[in-house]
């Protein structure tokens, strides 16, 4: 399958970039010439699209719990970074490698994998702290600069090398293919040239999102210690991998050293010190939205989320290559010498037991865990999924309605009620479905889950026209904006369609042509796309 590459992405952005700055005057500053690189709203169209070819190459992995523990950790400490009012976009990508990354507009993207291998809360918010720095200090705006003022002076010293090289081949009577090795080698310096200066950079910025990160960790509430932590861990593996076996990728873009580590150790010392008792907290680590030197109080009190073990045990689930897979995974992990985990693993086995078709076993399993954890959501809603699965259609109502009640704005609620409401596939639950759904309407319009549940139960509830509808903006957001806008373009040639609806689809497939004719240019085909999947 051929793949748009980021860089691919970048250039175009970029190029765009180039043409609307023609036409504009006066750009905000930021403290550095990479404004001039690209503006916020180039920026954000960027990361946009970034995540948008994240979908089509189904790596997003899409659950609304985690989606939910994901977004409140990573708001949280938005709102303690240094650009508390930068917009952000937080989320989980379903490989199990180690890796978290940050992007133009604020998008960051977390690893299934790297949650998998925290401990604890801390660890991950200390990861997470370190890329919103990134964003927040304009690494990245950087990055693209110095590569932009990088890439022609080494090109042009490519030339230079390959012209000597290629005189020299003419010059000599041997007839052997040195001139081809010395163009060869001046391609390869030059590249390795390149590759050093983005890693010296690199390197720079480490520290700086390093020191910037920790503090806002700490303004969170957090364990400051939590990010060394972390480097601790990807130091031990660092070590367990020097027989020759692949590194995280994590490591590749974060090298982790002992110094960084003691460095990070003792900014957390110094930071736990400073915030111990009630003392007013350091004008350094003020909230930017508060005036002078008012605080809300130690926020440190705040602590950790108790969500977090439930979160790591799903993700362990869903990332797994299918339900069976999960299953022997946590059978194995049972088996393993000195086997723990606690009641988050029996968690994650209740959801495997689920996933994999035995809602009996899993209900025995959640009913258990419920009575040490009465009234927790993660296992409330679990327990209705498994009554819906077993074919306990009222008893699911019942719970699912009891759910709604006590959360009556929470998504995942109303998702999985949705959700589970599909299976029954008549037009009542079409129509229940549809009012399950339908407060979620006005905030949900790049949400794919929630577009594809509205399809299904527009179509159950016989409102094809608005299930077409939803079921297109479904696959453009997954990244298949040419089936989305064939799907259009099928719904607009019915008959009964009303003006209002006829206008609002031409206006919708008015704004996917311009995306669909760019994929055509870098040569992506319709077949070429992935299909819709969760």
């Amino acid at each position: 399958m051929r793949i748009l590459l980021p860089v691919a992405a970048l250039s175009l952005a970029l190029g765009l970039a180039c043409s609307a700055r023609a036409q504009t005057t006066g750009l905000p500053d930021i403290g550095s010439s990479a404004a001039e690189v690209i503006d916020p709203r180039m920026e954000a169209n960027y990361g946009a699209y970034m995540l948008y070819e994240l979908r089509r190459m189904g790596l997003v992995l899409d659950d609304p719990l985690v989606d939910s523990w994901l977004q409140t950790m990573g708001y949280r400490l938005a709102a303690s970074s240094d650009t508390p009012r930068q917009s952000f976009t937080f989320f989980m990508l379903r490989d199990r490698q180690i890796n978290a990354f940050a992007t133009l507009g604020g998008y960051v993207g977390m690893n299934a994998g790297l949650v998998l291998t925290a401990e604890t809360e801390a660890e991950v918010a200390g990861v997470m702290s370190h890329e919103i720095a990134h964003v927040s200090q304009r690494h990245v705006l950087r990055a693209v600069e110095r590569a932009q003022k990088d890439q022609i002076p080494i090109l042009l010293a490519m030339v230079g090398a390959i012209a000597a090289s290629q005189a020299a081949s003419n010059a000599s009577s041997s007839g052997d293919d040195s001139g081809s090795n010395g163009t060869a080698a001046a391609i390869a310096g030059a590249m390795a040239l390149m590759q050093q200066r983005q890693i010296d950079y690199t390197r720079s910025n480490e520290s700086e999102a390093d020191r910037v990160g920790i503090q806002t960790l700490a303004r969170a509430g957090y364990e400051p210690g939590g990010m060394a932590d972390f480097f601790e861990r990807m130091q031990r593996a660092t070590r367990a991998n020097s027989g020759g076996y692949q590194l995280p990728e994590y490591l590749r873009s974060h090298p982790v050293t002992t110094t960084r580590i003691s460095e990070t150790r003792q900014r957390a010392q110094q930071l736990a010190a400073a915030g111990t008792g009630r003392a007013p907290t350091p004008r350094g680590l003020a909230n930017p939205l508060l005036p002078g030197d008012f605080s809300l109080g130690d926020s440190r009190a705040l602590g950790a989320s108790d969500q977090f073990g439930w979160a790591r045990e799903r993700l362990r689930v869903l990332s797994a290559p299918d339900p069976a897979a999960a299953l022997r995974e946590y059978r194995a992990l049972a088996r393993a010498p000195g086997a723990r985990g606690g009641d988050p693993r029996t968690y994650g086995l209740a959801l495997a037991q689920l996933r994999a078709g035995y809602p009996a076993e899993a209900e025995e399993t959640l009913r258990d865990l419920l009575s040490r954890h009465p009234g927790d959501l993660w296992l409330e809603l679990a327990q209705a999924e498994a009554a819906s699965v077993a074919g306990k259609r009222e008893l699911s109502r019942q719970r699912f309605d009891a759910l709604l009640q006590k959360h009556p704005e929470n998504r995942a609620v109303r998702l999985t009620y949705a959700e589970a409401l599909a299976d029954t596939a008549t037009p009542d639950a079409g129509r229940r479905a549809q009012e399950v759904l339908r407060p979620l309407l006005s905030d949900s319009a790049v949400d794919p889950l929630f577009q594809r549940s509205f399809a299904r139960a527009s179509e159950l509830a016989g409102d094809l026209i608005r299930a077409g509808e939803a079921y297109a903006e479904a696959a453009f957001l997954n990244g298949r904006a040419v089936d989305a806008l064939n799907q259009l373009d099928a719904l607009k040639q019915r008959d009964d369609l009303d003006y209002y609806q006829r206008a609002r689809i031409e206006a919708r497939m008015a704004a996917i042509t311009p995306i669909v004719l760019e994929m055509r240019r870098q040569g992506i085909e319709a077949h070429e796309q992935r299909p819709d999947s969760r």
